[in-house]
């Protein structure tokens, strides 16, 4: 039993945003641990392009699932093709995300409804789009899993002026404790991960100063790839079942550091 914890060897995982980033290193940790993975992304090419390299690494369990999420259309469209792959779902990752940065006095509507309608309304959309999907293959033994992908700027505050996306990911935050309150009664379990700096598209610090995001991190570096898998593996096995609408901080000590 200890020995399998975390394995998912027999699961299969969807994983938004799975083609690049964050997203990819989650789908990459999954494979190795032994589930099927389903990979989105809105750019179909990169997605394609993907799913076929980490196929080849993978005995062919990463499969491309193109679609666009912003809208509650795009999640019916995802939900629906994977409804036609699948007759279930152990695990969703919710990372498809976006940010915009601007003077205060400058920042756009565009800029605030682009941000939170992907990083806050779509894992809702999605979540409920998916729900008999996760329900069919969940039970109190084996729940499924729903795992919102945060941000370490939802709990301290980043220099950079970008004002819809921390307030996105806080209240990604106390959705993802809303939403397990309600589907933990249909064993699904839903928790969160609040990502710190990883060398990534969509972390502008982590990739243009590295050397100023390394000396304000206790842990002494950027996050890797085996960090990310290795959190997100935990809640998506049996060794995370008991973890219900908690927001983990895989941060290197960020948080602790602004707030101890």
């Amino acid at each position: 039993m200890i020995g399998q914890l975390f394995s998912l060897a027999g699961r299969s995982a969807l994983v938004t945003g799975g083609s690049r980033g964050i997203g990819r290193m989650i789908a990459e940790g999954f494979l190795a641990a032994g589930a099927k993975v389903y990979i989105s992304a809105r750019k179909a090419d990169q997605c394609d392009e993907a799913a076929a390299a980490l196929s080849a690494l993978y005995d062919g369990r990463c499969i491309s699932l193109p679609k666009d999420v912003s809208t509650v259309e795009g999640c019916q469209s995802l939900a629906e093709a994977l409804r036609a792959q699948e007759d279930g779902l152990d695990i969703l990752v919710n990372n498809a995300g976006a940010s915009w940065g601007a003077d205060f006095d400058d920042f756009p509507e565009r800029g605030w409804d682009k941000v939170v309608d992907l990083n806050l309304k779509t894992p809702f959309f999605l979540t409920q789009a998916l729900a008999h999907q996760l329900e069919a293959r969940a039970s109190a033994e084996r729940p499924a899993k729903v795992i919102n992908i945060s941000s370490m700027d939802s709990f301290a505050l980043n220099p950079i002026e970008a004002y819809s996306y921390p307030a996105s990911k806080a209240g990604l935050n106390h959705l993802t404790r809303r939403m397990a309150a309600r589907l933990i009664e249909r064993h699904i379990v839903v928790s969160a991960i609040a990502p710190g700096n990883f060398a990534s598209d969509l972390n502008f610090n982590a990739t243009h100063d590295e050397g100023a995001v390394v000396a304000a991190t206790p842990a002494g570096r950027l996050g890797t790839a085996e960090d990310m898998a290795g959190a997100a593996v935990f809640l998506a096995s049996r060794a995370g079942d008991f973890v219900v609408g908690q927001t983990i901080a895989v941060d290197g000590g960020i948080a602790f550091a602004k707030f101890g």
